[in-house]
């Protein structure tokens, strides 16, 4: 894996070539990372994985035409190959007018801002066993545990570089840890599962193993035997391990390519009111140490944070330079990519700020309600905003959580749930995406 500065002279290199070659203009990202992960079950080892790669993808535009095309091979001789064959395709290609580079004058200027990603570690295969072990172990330990799907511990580095014929070229590397364990409590049609996991950029800021494994054994225990629900219309409670889900929903009708081909639930919705009062929706990708932290987006615009929602109004689009000409506005610097192919847009470090009621004061109220855990399923309608998914949970009766529930879907539509929702104050920043405890009235849930 290059450094930083490296990587720049390989981007460098293949951006000149391809400007001698006859390209109007060019861009080049490179991203390197190594990653060790471990795996257990049952105490003993089970599997050993160290995976390193390194990738450079180069985009040419010769007139409105643009081709992308991405290589391992980071020799002379191989970017000479990838500047040859990318300039082949342009040039074939049809002409898009929306094409192009960021505008120069909105590129970052200056260093890049130091957001404190990597704590120069490197832990050994023997130091990530212990921690998964150590996991597992204290998951089995929590009676009622029957089995174990494992324990897992994971250690990486990565670096992402990215320059434009522009003139732009920064760089920054990052780290990367996490812990997790997945275990099964009772037996024969009652049996459960569930897990616990945690992911930092410094080691020293992970739970310790145990604690995160004790979590994921409490957790399946107490979804041992869970009862079916009939259809009905209830309150429902999202827990924040599956609420920041509903965050995933909103920014992917916010991107501007769902906006630029129509196909947004959200389409009209520009500073309209979309949340309740007070409701906030923030990405912040300075936050120090944040997994999604990045000074720079996938075109080399300045990152700064941003109010998406705020006071329940929708404040703005989420645009790459594409998306923004084709709807006559400027980029918002969320553009997100890989080596190949065009940027998109996406949110960094995303979450919805925390309110003013404990979780225990959010579901007082609830004579009958639904606290959900887990998610499953993908049925969301993006254009519609219908939403139904899979569930489990528990009961909530008089204000308290009671018997676990499973095998019953949840329905809505977004549009009425993010009206509805209330945010809790327990807040963690944990994640990429964090939201606190979420209660939505009036769902439909459909049961036996």
């Amino acid at each position: 894996m290059l450094t930083v500065d490296a990587a720049l002279d390989r981007l460098t290199h293949a951006m000149t070539e391809a400007r001698k070659a006859g390209a109007d203009a060019a861009d080049a990202m490179y991203i390197g990372d190594a990653s060790t992960s471990i795996s257990v079950r049952l105490g003993a080892l089970e599997d050993i994985g160290r995976s390193e790669g390194e990738e450079i993808g180069l985009r040419v535009f010769v007139g409105q035409r643009v081709a992308s095309v991405s290589t391992s091979d980071l020799s002379t001789a191989g970017l000479a190959l990838v500047v040859e064959r990318a300039l082949a395709m342009a040039r074939e290609a049809t002409e898009d007018d929306y094409a192009g580079l960021a505008p120069a004058d909105r590129l970052m200027q200056g260093a890049a801002p130091d957001l404190d990603l990597d704590d120069g570690g490197d832990p050994s295969a023997d130091a990530l066993k212990v921690a998964a072990l150590a996991a597992e172990d204290a998951a089995r330990a929590v009676p009622g545990i029957t089995n174990s799907e494992g324990g897992g511990a994971s250690a990486g580095r990565a670096v992402t570089a990215l320059a434009t014929s522009a003139g732009f070229a920064q760089g920054y590397r990052g780290t990367s840890y996490g812990i997790s364990a997945s275990v099964i409590a009772g037996a024969g049609e009652g049996m459960q599962r569930d897990y616990a996991y945690r992911m930092a950029r410094y080691l020293n800021d992970l739970e310790a193993a145990e604690t995160i494994g004790k979590q994921a054994g409490e957790r399946a225990v107490k979804r041992v035997n869970p009862i079916k629900l009939g259809t009905q219309a209830l309150p429902v409670v999202f827990d924040p391990r599956v609420g920041s889900s509903l965050l995933g929903h909103l920014v992917g009708a916010l991107t501007g390519s769902s906006i630029a081909r129509k196909t947004s639930f959200l389409l009209d919705s520009l500073g309209q009111q979309i949340f309740a009062d007070g409701i906030q929706v923030l990405d912040d990708p300075h936050r120090i140490r944040g997994m999604r932290s990045r000074p720079f987006d996938g075109e080399g615009l300045a990152t700064t944070p941003t109010h998406i929602i705020k006071d329940g109004v929708l404040t703005q689009w989420l645009m790459d330079s594409a998306a923004a000409r084709q709807l006559g506005l400027q980029p918002t610097g969320h553009a997100v990519r890989g080596t190949t192919g065009p940027p998109g847009a996406g949110p960094a470090n995303l979450h919805l700020a925390a309110g003013t009621l404990s979780p225990t004061e959010l579901i007082a109220d609830i004579k009958y309600g639904l606290y959900v855990t887990e998610l499953i399923g993908m049925g969301v309608n993006g254009l519609t905003g219908d939403y139904s998914r899979g569930a489990s949970g528990f009961l909530i009766e008089n204000g308290e959580l009671t018997v676990p529930v499973a095998e019953i879907t949840i329905a809505g539509n977004l549009k009425d749930m993010f009206r509805a929702l209330v945010p809790a104050s327990d807040l963690e920043f944990i994640h990429a995406t964090n939201v606190p405890t979420i209660r939505i009235d009036g769902m439909t849930l459909a049961g036996a």
